[in-house]
């Protein structure tokens, strides 16, 4: 019998929704409400394709030669991304979790970053993932249990549906204020304010743009949660919300995820690519710290 490639799938079922997390990165690989996906499913006979649905830690996105300096020392991690020489994607995307607890409606997978090559630090992460009726909270805890000061940005990697529409003709609305210019290998060379092809603070139809940008300026509600939003043309929506650690969101749109004309990511992150070297919004834990960011999906 051949193994599933994403490892064992955690199931979560209520009166009206139902989720399946991948052992593999963390990775949320479906999300109902009402009958409706939404997330786009892939075939079980392949990896998680596009970095569909993982936790992104200790990094998310790239760092350029995976090159950073921290606490005095120059540090070089392994170039996971050969393509454009960086390492990308932090390095549990595609790690074995292991269940900590599990209910009919509740998760908590747990993994260690454990010390390597060019990460010399010890980070035990839990991330629980809580069915609501009409969707999904999903909680990071993240602890530095090693002897020294730990840098740190996390980020997860969503792509988002909903089912029975084109994503084409889905309406993203988000309210980043700048953006990130990129170079030819991903990484970030400034920030500028958004402009008539990035600004989507007025709602922009996917089948019409073509997005890979970083953002931050988000407008946050009475509290604290960003809101990014899909509207289907029948008025129905799907809502990513994030909370104030999640200080960026990465958008990204692509023409390669199986089975999908377009697909749509809508990733929040505490730090933006290379903030290992660039030190921008980088967390740092102390030993014996610990902290927690949270995000979730709604659908109405």
């Amino acid at each position: 019998m051949t193994a599933d490639l994403t490892g064992q799938r955690f199931h979560l079922r209520g009166p009206r929704s139902s989720a399946e997390i991948a052992q593999v990165g963390a990775a949320l690989r479906a999300l109902t409400v009402d009958g409706v996906d939404l997330v786009p499913r892939y075939p079980d006979d392949v990896p998680t394709p596009a970095a569909s649905g993982v936790v992104l830690v200790p990094w998310p996105n790239r760092i350029r030669d995976g090159k950073y300096t921290f606490d005095g020392e120059d540090l070089q991690l392994a170039i996971s991304e050969p393509k454009f020489g960086n390492a990308s994607h932090g390095l549990l995307r595609f790690g074995s979790y292991q269940p900590v607890e599990h209910t009919d409606d509740r998760l908590v997978l747990g993994a260690d970053v454990v010390p390597q090559t060019g990460y010399p630090f010890h980070l035990r992460t839990r991330v629980e993932f809580a069915l609501e009726d009409d969707g999904l909270h999903v909680t990071h805890r993240i602890e530095n249990v090693g002897a020294k000061a730990a840098p740190l940005a996390l980020g997860v990697h969503p792509y988002l549906q909903i089912g029975g529409v084109p994503t084409e003709d889905l309406v993203l609305h988000s309210t980043g204020t700048s953006t990130l210019v990129l170079d030819e290998r991903n990484i970030p060379v400034d920030e500028v304010p958004v402009d008539g092809r990035t600004d989507l603070r007025g709602g922009v139809r996917l089948g019409a743009a073509a997005l890979d940008n970083g953002y931050r300026g988000l407008e946050r509600d009475a509290d604290g949660r960003a809101r990014h939003t899909l509207t289907a043309p029948d008025g129905r929506r799907l809502t990513l919300w994030q909370d104030e650690g999640f200080r960026w969101a990465q958008v990204f749109t692509t023409d390669r995820y199986p089975g999908q004309q377009l697909a749509v990511a809508i990733e929040p992150m505490t730090a933006p690519a290379n903030a290992f070297a660039t030190g921008t919004d980088l967390d740092v834990l102390e030993p014996g710290v610990g902290m927690s960011r949270e995000w979730g999906l709604h659908f109405d």
